[in-house]
C-alpha cells in the first residue's frame, strides 16, 4: 500500500529577525513526516495562503514518493508561474518530499542526491562595521573562530552617505549615494586586504545597488584586491550587462538571490558570465530545481553558493547543507550564526566548527521544529524600512 500525503501544516514563526514559513507535511504512515522551508520573510502571508487555500487540496491523498511528478504538476497547477509567492509554497511542499523520502530510506538526503563529495561545507560569515578600522576587527574576529571565507561591509547594503542634500518635502527614507558608496567601499576593501594581507578570503555584495555602468566600473576597480567573489552587481532585469562586467575584468561574479525564473539563470550559465550561482532555495522553487541548476553549471565550470541570510530558515539552511555536500561544484556558503533559542526550536539545525558546516548524518534533512516553542514567537506585521530605498534627491531605487 502507498504512502500518501494525509495533511499539509503551515507554521510560522520569529524567534529572531526574520519571519520565518516551515511547511509540515503529515502522511498516511504514522509517525512519518517531512519539513520543508517556505520562507518569503517580506511577504510571508501570502506564502502561507498560498499552501492552505490551494496546494493543500490539491495534496492531500498524493503518493508521497512522486516528488518529481508533484513539483511539475504544482508549477502548472496555477497557470501563471515562477512567482516568488508560488515558489516559496512550492518549495516547502518539496523540501519535505524529499524529507520524508530520505526517511523512507533510512538515508540522509545527500545519499539520496548521489552521495557527498566532501565531509563539510566551508562556510563564509558577515564581517561588518562603521570605518574601516571597525570593519577590520570584525574580519580579525572571524579569522580567528577559523573562519577563511568572509564578506565585508560598511555601513550596511550601500554603505554609509554623510551630508547627503535631499530636495525640500524629500520623503521618508533609506538614503544612499550609490557614488559615495563606490568611493568608500574601494577605500574599505583597500584597508582590509592591507591588514589582513592573504589571511582570509574577502566577498562583497553591491545588492544591485548600482546602476549598471558604475557596476562594471566598480568590478574593474576591486579587481585589483583578488576578492572571492562580487554578489549581486547587478539586477535581474539588467542580465545583459554581465557581459560588459566579463570582458573588462577578472572580478569573479555571484548571482542569483532574487531569481525565481529559470530562464533568469540559464543564460548566465550557457554564457560562462557568473561564477557562482546564489539562488535563494526557496525562491526558486525548492530542492529540485536548485539540483537541476547545479548539475548544469556543473558542466561550465560554475561553482554553488546558495544563498544563507537569516530570512532563510533552518530548515532552509539544512536543505542547503545537503546540496553542499553532494554538489561537486560546490564553492562556499553563507551562514547567518543563528543564536541558541533557534537551534532549540529546531533540533538538528546544522553546526558550524572553525569555518566548516557538519551534517548530523540522521535521515532525511536531519532537521525538525518544536511547534510548541516555535508558537511562543509568532510573526510580527511591520511596514519595512531597509527596503524603502531612495537617491539623493528622493528617488525610489532598489534595495
Amino acid at each position: 500500500m502507498s504512502t500518501t500525503i494525509s495533511d499539509v501544516k503551515v507554521i510560522t514563526t520569529q524567534p529572531a529577525g526574520s519571519r520565518l514559513v516551515v511547511v509540515k507535511l503529515e502522511t498516511s504512515e504514522p509517525g512519518l513526516y517531512g519539513v520543508g522551508c517556505a520562507t518569503f520573510t517580506q511577504r510571508f502571508r501570502p506564502v502561507v495562503t498560498a499552501i492552505e487555500e490551494h496546494l493543500k487540496p490539491f495534496l492531500i491523498g498524493r503518493e508521497v514518493t512522486r516528488i518529481e511528478d508533484i513539483w511539475q504538476m504544482l508549477m502548472v497547477n496555477g497557470y501563471w508561474r515562477n512567482g516568488p509567492v508560488l515558489n516559496n509554497a512550492i518549495s516547502g511542499i518539496d523540501q519535505a518530499l524529499w524529507d520524508i523520502k530520505g526517511k523512507m530510506a533510512n538515508m540522509p538526503l545527500y545519499d539520496i542526491l548521489g552521495g557527498k563529495c566532501r565531509e563539510a561545507a566551508a562556510v563564509y560569515g558577515h564581517a561588518g562595521g562603521d570605518s574601516p578600522e571597525s570593519v577590520v576587527n570584525s574580519v580579525e574576529s572571524f579569522i580567528d573562530q577559523g573562519y577563511r571565507y568572509i564578506r565585508i561591509q560598511m555601513g550596511g547594503y550601500g554603505g554609509q552617505s554623510s551630508g547627503i542634500i535631499k530636495p525640500e518635502g524629500a520623503l521618508d527614507g533609506s538614503y544612499f549615494d550609490p557614488r559615495d558608496y563606490c568611493r568608500n567601499i574601494l577605500e574599505m576593501i583597500a584597508y582590509v586586504r592591507e591588514h589582513i594581507g592573504d589571511s582570509a578570503e574577502l566577498l562583497h555584495d553591491i545588492h544591485e545597488r548600482l546602476q549598471p555602468i558604475d557596476a562594471v566600473q566598480f568590478a574593474k576597480d576591486v579587481e585589483q584586491f583578488k576578492l572571492f567573489f562580487l554578489e549581486d552587481p547587478l539586477a535581474p532585469e539588467d542580465l545583459e550587462w554581465f557581459t560588459h562586467i566579463r570582458q573588462q575584468c577578472a572580478t569573479p561574479i555571484a548571482m542569483g538571490e532574487l531569481f525565481n525564473h529559470p530562464r533568469e539563470w540559464q543564460p548566465l550559465i550557457a554564457g560562462k558570465l557568473i561564477d557562482f550561482l546564489r539562488m535563494h532555495v526557496s525562491q526558486m522553487g525548492g530542492i529540485t530545481p536548485a539540483r537541476n541548476a547545479a548539475i548544469h553549471a556543473n558542466m561550465y565550470g560554475i561553482r554553488t553558493a546558495w544563498h544563507g541570510p537569516g530570512d532563510t530558515s533552518p530548515v532552509g539552511h539544512a536543505a542547503n547543507l545537503h546540496l553542499d555536500l553532494w554538489a561537486p561544484n560546490f564553492g562556499v556558503q553563507e551562514w547567518c550564526r543563528f543564536p541558541d533559542l533557534v537551534y532549540e526550536i529546531f533540533p538538528g539545525l546544522p553546526e558550524v566548527r572553525n569555518g566548516y558546516m557538519y551534517p548530523n548524518d540522521q535521515p532525511g534533512l536531519g532537521i525538525d521544529i518544536d511547534e510548541v516553542l516555535a508558537a511562543k514567537y509568532p510573526c510580527r506585521d511591520e511596514v519595512i524600512g531597509w527596503t524603502q530605498t531612495r537617491l539623493p534627491d528622493g528617488s525610489a531605487t532598489r534595495p
